[in-house]
Order: structure tokens, then sequence, then C-alpha cells
């Protein structure tokens, strides 16, 4: 007897246009290797908003998304990089330890509406720089990527 696949059973297949690509080090997927995530699957995963100004953006700014952590506990993941690759092909890696030590959250909403690609969407990766001063400095600022298409988990 052909036992059911955890993986399928544990991730849904994205309904609307894929504005993310998971790959790697990861337990749960819903597309071969992958797991692709539409907008909504994102937003479902428990998140936080997070009032700042960064050096982007000009004034106060409320970033609303998921939890880092949460969608690589999601994912089941097991690694501690994130390849991070944006749309326009800049790519960084982002020490895991980030997501578990800081509350960052992957934002895909800029003062409570989706973020177009021309202001940095449709995905953000923003640090928790009201919570945490300290990380306003040149090193979180090259992580802190935008347009981010897909994660390699390494």
């Amino acid at each position: 007897m052909a036992l059911p696949s955890a993986r399928a059973a544990t991730l849904r297949d994205p309904t609307g246009p894929v504005v993310l690509t998971v790959t790697g080090k990861i337990g749960v997927a819903n597309a071969g290797p992958k797991a692709d995530f539409d907008l909504a699957m994102l937003e479902e995963l428990p998140g936080r908003t997070t009032t700042i100004e960064t050096p982007w953006t000009k004034g106060l700014v409320a970033f609303q998304g998921p939890l880092c952590s949460v969608l690589l506990d999601r994912l089941r993941a097991d690694g501690t990089v994130l390849h991070i690759v944006a749309l326009n092909d800049y790519a960084v890696d982002v020490p895991i330890s980030d997501c578990r030590q800081w509350p960052v959250i992957l934002a895909t909403r800029k003062d409570g509406k989706p973020m177009p690609v021309r202001d940095k969407g449709p995905l953000f990766l923003i640090y928790p720089f009201d919570a945490e001063p300290a990380l306003y400095n040149e090193k979180i600022f090259t992580r802190s990527a935008w347009q981010i298409r897909s994660i390699d988990i390494r």
C-alpha cells in the first residue's frame, strides 16, 4: 500500500501568479523539489507589521508580511543560508540565523497595499529596524533585498 505524500498534503498549490519559489534544503514542496507561493499563500502565514523608516523610503512606512522564520518552519528548511535572488538578478546571502534571532519579514504590503514591482515588490526582506536600531547599518542594508523572486536554502 502506498502512503500519501506528506509533501503534497502539507503545501497547497498556488492558485494565483507565483511570486516566490523556494528551493534547496526544504522538506515540504508543491512543485517537484520546489515550493511555489502565490501572494495569498504567503499572506496566510503568521507575520507582523512594522512601521519604520528605511534608506529606500521617505518617512515612516508600514510594511506587512509573514515572518521569515515561519516560512522556514513551514517548509521544514534545513540550512544555514538563504540565497535570495531578485527580479533584476541581484543576489545576496542572508544567514538563516538572522531570521531566527530577529522578527525579519518577507514584506508583501506597504502601507496596507500590495507592492508593485516599480515600488520594490512584490516581496521585500525587511529587518526590524524599529525594534533593533543596531540593525540600521550597511551590512544589514545589503541583505534587505527587494523584488525577490526566489530563495534557495543552502
